[in-house]
């Protein structure tokens, strides 16, 4: 079974959950390497799609003014 891709809307949360995460009483020195990681690669993620987006809609908007 192939696994849905998230949305941009979902990473942000996601993202937005493990920087909270730093500031909150739950943060462990010894897990922070780790989910500084994930964080990191979560918001190389959300700039790829955004970049992509951003493609996506500069394709759209000419083949709009060749109208």
């Amino acid at each position: 079974m192939v696994k849905a891709e998230k949305s941009i809307s979902e990473k942000m949360k996601e993202l937005e959950a493990a920087t909270e995460w730093f500031y909150s009483d739950e943060f462990d020195l010894e897990k922070a390497s780790d989910n500084y990681k994930a964080a990191i690669k979560l918001a190389n993620e959300i700039e790829k799609d955004l970049a992509e987006l951003k493609n996506e809609i500069t394709v759209i908007e000419k083949d709009f003014t060749k109208e």
